[in-house]
């Protein structure tokens, strides 16, 4: 994965995919095709009137970050209520956008997902090996919305004339790499606890 000095700018991403934990998960999964002449620095989800509040969001988030950390050292009780109130936040401001644009019954399915890529079900065979999507991903219990380019690298029709559609991430932000590792780890444990 190539570095960057700018927190969340998006980064070029085709690692080997076998070096991901991957695992199988119901999420919301919304999808646009994308032109072969799209410039991979666009939103596909009409999000683009938001940027800048998003943008003013992280940098405010990396400041209580930083801030906190100082904090710690001196007074632990007080940076834990201040980081609980923050997650609160966080959490508050999830579900606020996630009411604002809610998911259909049908945008939610079966996929395997990993930071490197997802699979996901079609019913129709629509998806063809080298196209380019546009993903955003809703990720349960906490809502992040991840989104991400991605190519597709393989299909395997059924029988029912649908088709598993296999993607691999080409272009997506590192803060949302992180957010779906995150909630690959959290699975995992959830699992874990399960047994």
């Amino acid at each position: 994965m190539q570095s960057s000095d700018i927190p969340n700018e998006p980064v070029d991403y085709s690692p080997e995919r076998r070096d991901f934990f991957r695992i199988e998960d119901r999420i919301g999964l919304e999808i646009r095709k994308l032109a072969p002449d799209t410039p991979l620095d666009g939103n596909a989800f009409d999000g683009d009137h938001l940027e800048s509040l998003k943008a003013e969001f992280r940098r405010l988030d990396q400041d209580v970050k930083s801030q906190l950390a100082s904090l710690a050292e001196r007074d632990r009780l007080l940076t834990g209520l201040i980081k609980s109130l923050n997650g609160k936040l966080d959490t508050l401001a999830r579900i606020m956008a996630f009411e604002q644009n809610p998911l259909q019954p049908e945008d939610w399915q079966d996929v395997t997902l990993s930071e490197g890529g997802l699979s996901f079900f079609s019913s129709t065979p629509a998806w063809h090996p080298g196209d380019r999507l546009a993903v955003r991903m809703t990720l349960p219990p906490e809502l992040f919305q991840p989104q991400a380019h991605a190519r597709v690298i393989e299909v395997h029709p059924d029988s029912s004339g649908g088709a598993r559609v296999h993607t691999e991430f080409s272009r997506i932000d590192d803060g949302d790499r992180q957010q779906i590792a995150r909630h690959v780890m959290r699975w995992q444990i959830r699992q874990r606890q399960k047994e």
